[in-house]
């Protein structure tokens, strides 16, 4: 609100507004006669599109959202269009298969193979979201887009099923079901982690009624559509491939471009791996950007020694020796990392008191073991304290590797302010950490049974 004082009282300007980033203004004078006039300043047809704006996007857009809202939300779009297509064509499929139009086909048998569906696509929820739950969070990008291939898939399942004798089309379709569930589930709880992203306003429930608004409009432009294709497509078999396979083709470049516009700020695993091994190599922070374009979206990220973070001790310790190694290294510590050359594997046992700080420092040490053992052959890009690390490999000894290693995380407090300079948000983090927690005292030993 601006407040503007002019000498001429009987035309004076006292007060002038905006509603956001839109175009609506008004001006407020104080007339001669006492009265407040208010002059809108609004372009013209404002009212007819700040009501659309109003009804399909945010409010405070687009301040209230991230940056990459747009061009996520018209990726997204054009993906939902094309899933509706094909969707009719597969329920068609379906309604075909049990029986609609066959005079044969009996009311029970119908209703068993629907329940069958169903019943398979429950079990199928419940046991991915046990399964895979966790890694939603943590790779939203990638479970998002598998979530709409593993539909497609589905999708291509129904418009066959139909095809095949009465007594396989009952599997073919409980195998849909499945996958749909499996899709209902990922789709979900990573549409819900994206939205927490676009949310820069603690509006989560705005973001996600209005993303719900435009998917409700493209439906039911999809569904005008259908309304004029089905007719023409019905009983014609290469016509429903063919729209198939060109609106699935349109489906699937909608999502990878939509999943890939995508910029997080948030860490998890694969971001981090990312953003160290360029550090390493240059002593430069990369860009939220190009990490982000570099984050694969297919499958998981590839390396050359695993990490498994929030690990049982049990793993990490088989005999005395071992506890011994890792007092010698981790006695002041709040994780414990140990390393299986057998397996190419890194444990980290987390304290009970560790912080995300604590698991980044813990990270950090794995990354720079990875590191080093992706560049044995070519030294030269590897700094003294590495080399020693390097020699480590070589020697085969574990406990010269891990003390070498655990040094340079004394770099992470220098490494989170670069990294916030550059817009990286490093109070939280998404790196997937299992539920084992540790307690220790190596000093003075534990005299009782600690309560967790």
């Amino acid at each position: 609100m601006i407040v503007e004082m002019k000498d001429d009282k009987q035309n004076m300007i006292v007060f002038q507004e905006i509603y956001g980033s839109s175009p609506l203004k008004k001006d407020y004078f104080r007339k001669s006669d006492g009265q407040l006039l208010v002059v809108d300043r609004s372009p013209k047809y404002t009212s007819v599109s700040q009501f659309f704006r109003s009804v399909f996007l945010p409010q405070g857009y687009p301040e209230s959202v991230s940056e990459d809202y747009v061009a996520y939300q018209v990726w997204d779009t054009v993906q939902a269009f094309a899933s509706s297509i094909t969707s009719t064509m597969a329920a068609q499929a379906i309604l075909k298969g049990v029986g609609v139009g066959d005079e044969t086909a009996t009311v029970l048998a119908a209703t068993m193979t629907w329940l069958l569906k169903d019943g398979t696509g429950m079990l199928g929820r419940i046991v991915f979201a046990w399964m895979q739950g966790t890694n939603l969070d943590c790779d939203a990008k990638r479970w998002r887009l598998f979530a709409d291939i593993l539909n497609d898939f589905a999708i291509f399942l129904e418009i066959l099923a139909p095809n095949f004798p009465r007594h396989y089309f009952t599997p073919i379709v409980c195998i849909a079901g499945v996958c749909k569930s499996v899709v209902g589930v990922a789709g979900g709880a990573t549409r819900a982690a994206l939205t927490q992203h676009q949310a820069r306003r603690n509006n989560m429930a705005d973001v996600s009624a209005k993303d719900g608004s435009q998917e409700t409009l493209v439906n039911l432009a999809a569904l005008i559509c259908n309304l004029v294709l089905v007719p023409m497509v019905t009983g014609h078999q290469f016509i429903i491939w063919m729209l198939y396979l060109v609106f699935t083709a349109v489906h699937l470049y909608a999502n990878y471009s939509a999943v890939t516009s995508v910029v997080m700020e948030t860490l998890n695993q694969a971001r981090l791996h990312i953003l160290l091994q360029s550090y390493f190599k240059s002593a430069e922070i990369p860009s939220i950007s190009n990490v982000n374009k570099q984050e694969p979206v297919i499958f998981a990220i590839k390396r050359k020694i695993a990490i498994k973070l929030g690990s049982s001790i049990s793993y990490v310790c088989k005999k005395m020796h071992d506890l011994d190694v890792l007092e010698s290294i981790y006695r002041q510590g709040r994780y414990m990392l140990a390393l299986n050359r057998q397996k190419d594997c890194v444990y980290i046992v987390l304290h009970e008191d560790s912080t995300v700080t604590d698991q980044m420092q813990s990270l950090v040490q794995a990354e720079v073991i990875e590191y080093v053992a992706n560049n044995l052959q070519d030294k030269q890009n590897l700094s003294v304290e590495m080399q020693e690390i390097a020699a480590g490999f070589l020697e085969d000894n574990i406990h010269k590797i891990l003390q070498v290693s655990y040094k340079l995380v004394a770099m992470v407090p220098s490494l989170l302010h670069q990294m916030e300079l550059q817009g990286w948000d490093t109070q939280r983090a998404l790196f997937g950490a299992d539920e084992w927690r540790a307690h220790w005292d190596f000093t003075h030993g534990l005299e009782k049974k600690k309560d967790f």
